[in-house]
């Protein structure tokens, strides 16, 4: 499967500087510092240094889990986190977490991008928001694929960023064809 660097849709229209460019109409002016969303291109305004950070994080994030699977998956989560599923009821504590995310990523591939982020007005905490692939086997050994959106909600702990939460739903299915 290729993998699509995170960084790559989000990044590869803005320079390092934060500028958007030939930007015709001024960014709408944001609620405070670091509160700018991400928008459609032709509407973006300059993402702010804090969103551009939980970005590169919600990147290195991916590509962990994309060589460590399950395994470094729960590895980010702080020890109160939580996933929620489609379908799945809750599960709370980085140790639970880490019980269900065993899978291997030669048999189960979980990637993602960001679509865009937002920094709390504290700077500690913050969302990134995107869409994830998931592919893999059944019981029977057929090729399963699924994808979706997802939001991860991140705070720092001790000075280091964790997933406080991770949400997910799936996409609609494809409509049968006549």
């Amino acid at each position: 499967m290729i993998r699509l660097p995170l960084a790559i849709p989000l990044l590869a229209a803005f320079s390092l500087s934060g500028a958007w460019p030939q930007q015709s109409v001024p960014p709408p002016t944001p609620a405070g510092p670091d509160t700018h969303t991400l928008l459609p291109f032709n509407s973006q305004p300059a993402i702010s240094p804090g969103a551009l950070e939980l970005v590169k994080l919600e990147g290195d994030f991916e590509n962990a889990v994309a060589s460590g699977g399950g395994k470094a998956f729960a590895s980010w989560f702080a020890d109160d986190g939580v996933t929620l599923n489609n379908g799945q009821p809750a599960v709370r504590g980085q140790r639970a977490i880490a019980a269900q995310a065993t899978w291997d990523p030669k048999q189960y591939q979980l990637t993602w991008y960001a679509e865009g982020a937002q920094m709390g007005p504290g700077g500690d905490t913050g969302f990134t928001w995107g869409h994830y692939e998931a592919r893999g086997k059944d019981p029977k050994g057929n090729p399963v694929a699924t994808s979706g959106r997802y939001i991860t909600f991140w705070k720092k702990v001790k000075g280091h960023w964790k997933v406080a939460l991770d949400a997910s739903a799936n996409d609609a299915p494809a409509p049968l064809q006549p």
